[in-house]
Parts: structure tokens; C-alpha cells; sequence
């Protein structure tokens, strides 16, 4: 599976943006797909997950302000950020994985596809 991310931009805080992650190779509509963020000098970060079946989960950070979505029609899937804030900024990365449980879905170790990842930068 070959994952290509694609949305980033520079923002003001307050603002919004669309990132999409377009896959192909091969049909993920069963996979897990999730958004992850590593800002400079920092781990990599969960930011939100969209299962097969529907079931969404985010990190509190984002929660409320962002939205997953998912085509499985066009085997894309789309983060919606709202409200964007200055320390939302990073380099944001699409995943995707074929054999994960629930409990490791925030660990970034568990998923075995990964996108190439787009800068959002928001300023203040």
C-alpha cells in the first residue's frame, strides 16, 4: 500500500485546513487508517483514527476542533483541522494497518503503511 498525503499549508491560528491521504496498491477500506504529527524536536504523536467500522477516536489535544473521515469508495481518507492553533503545527503523516487491536491503535509502532507526511504550520 502506498500512502500520499497532500493539504498542508501555513495558517493562521484560528484557521482551517483539509489534509487528505490518498491510497494505492491496494484496497484499505478494511484497514485502520490514522493521522499521526511530529512537530521539530519532538516523539510522534497520535492525533485521531478511523476504523472499518465506522468507530472514530482523537487525541484530546485535537478533539473537537478536528474530524476524520473516510471514502472507501476512492480509498482516501481526510483530516478536517478547525481552530487550529500555533502548537498544532508539524509535519502530519497518514497510516494505515491491516493487523491492529484496539489497545494499539495510539502507538504509531502498529501501523506498517505510512505516507510521506505534509508541514501544516499555523501562526500566531
Amino acid at each position: 500500500v502506498q500512502l500520499q498525503a497532500s493539504g498542508g499549508g501555513l495558517v493562521q491560528a484560528g484557521g482551517s485546513l483539509r489534509l487528505s491521504c490518498a491510497a494505492s496498491g491496494r484496497t484499505t477500506n478494511r484497514f485502520v487508517m490514522g493521522w499521526f504529527r511530529q512537530a521539530p524536536g519532538k516523539e510522534r504523536q497520535f492525533v485521531s483514527v478511523f476504523w472499518w467500522n465506522g468507530y472514530e477516536y482523537y487525541a484530546d489535544s485535537v478533539k473537537g476542533r478536528f474530524t476524520m473521515s473516510r471514502d472507501n469508495t476512492k480509498n482516501t481518507v481526510s483530516l478536517q483541522m478547525n481552530s487550529l492553533k500555533p502548537e498544532d503545527t508539524a509535519v502530519y503523516c497518514c497510516a494505515a494497518s491491516n493487523g491492529i487491536i484496539s489497545s494499539s491503535m495510539y502507538n504509531d509502532v502498529h501501523y506498517n503503511y505510512w505516507g510521506q507526511g505534509t508541514q501544516v504550520t499555523v501562526s500566531s
